[in-house]
């Protein structure tokens, strides 16, 4: 495997033009926000279709995998709801605290699976989506129910969501293709091979237009917790327990990686229509991708990637 820093730079440089083409505000118009649909409803689940269809998912230790990635997620969700009171924060603030605590930026994490470990990083990377979107989701729209954010309309509008999330939609197709044998004949698999290859430096691109600036300035103490429990607790408890599990390489370096991501761009979106605090999720969004162009480097070259 190459090095970790000539494997991950380039997927920080195109969030880095995201970024650039954001502030430029170029092309302008709805452009990006009408890219971010197509990527996100079209694009990424065909990536997770033809990668899980076709792919040997028994070389992936589900089992552990699942055990270790879950495993620390519920942990950190169970202790930040311990802590919520200690924290002194208000609920729409706690709630996007817990956003960025848990959430995990998809396109990053799946890029990143495949620059370091090729096709298998890709399967393990698909295999880990498949664990943890249907989860994170579920514990997330969980935490405005109980911190009492979300109303009542809110709440059907929020479990419907979840049913029609097309990343869950995407594993679920894939690994139905894989277990019946049908797969991907004939030239579907190329069709969905191509449109599923866009899916990756396109989103990385709208995840440097997403980020905002200016939220930088917001460092309160709910941002101190969330990036440290996202960059530094959930990676440390999970390399771990990784090694305590005894996962393989490629399993251990995409483990570690997704649970070293930044916090999705998608939760400003949930954060404003769940009654989140939206200005603290834009600053974990921001401030935790710069960050993570430094810290998840670190993490990968500490498990000896």
């Amino acid at each position: 495997m190459g090095d970790v820093a000539g494997a991950l730079g380039p997927l920080f440089m195109l969030i880095l033009l995201g970024a650039a083409l954001g502030w430029k505000r170029l092309p302008g118009g709805d452009f990006w926000p009408q890219l971010e649909k197509l990527i996100y409803f079209l694009l990424f689940p065909a990536m997770l279709v033809a990668t899980l269809a076709t792919a040997d998912v028994s070389q992936v230790p589900v089992g552990r995998v699942a055990l270790v990635l879950l495993g620390v997620m519920a942990a950190l969700g169970a202790l930040l709801w311990r802590l919520r009171y200690q924290l002194g924060l208000e609920p729409a603030a706690f709630t996007s605290v817990f956003q960025g605590a848990l959430r995990f930026n998809t396109y990053v994490g799946v890029a990143g699976a495949s620059a370091l470990h090729g096709s298998a990083g890709a399967t393990v990377a698909a295999v880990a989506v498949a664990l943890m979107v249907p989860v994170v989701n579920v514990l997330c729209v969980a935490s405005f129910i109980a911190a009492g954010t979300l109303g009542p309309a809110s709440l059907g509008k929020s479990l419907l969501a979840l049913v029609r999330n097309p990343l869950i939609l995407g594993c679920l197709v894939g690994i139905t293709l894989n277990l019946s044998g049908i797969g991907l004949p004939g030239w579907s698999a190329q069709t969905v091979g191509l449109l599923g290859s866009a899916a990756l430096p396109l989103g990385l691109v709208a995840v440097g237009v997403a980020l905002r600036p200016r939220a930088l300035v917001r460092l309160d103490r709910g941002v101190w917790a969330a990036n440290l429990l996202k960059l530094v607790a959930m990676p440390a408890l999970v390399l771990v327990l990784a090694l305590l599990l005894g996962l393989d390489p490629v399993s251990r370096d995409v483990a570690l990686l997704f649970a070293a991501l930044p916090t999705a761009t998608s939760a400003y979106i949930l954060a404003r229509q769940l009654g989140g605090d939206a200005e603290l999720m834009a600053a974990l969004i921001t401030g935790q991708t710069l960050l993570a162009m430094l810290t998840l480097p670190l993490w990968l070259r500490l498990a000896g990637s």
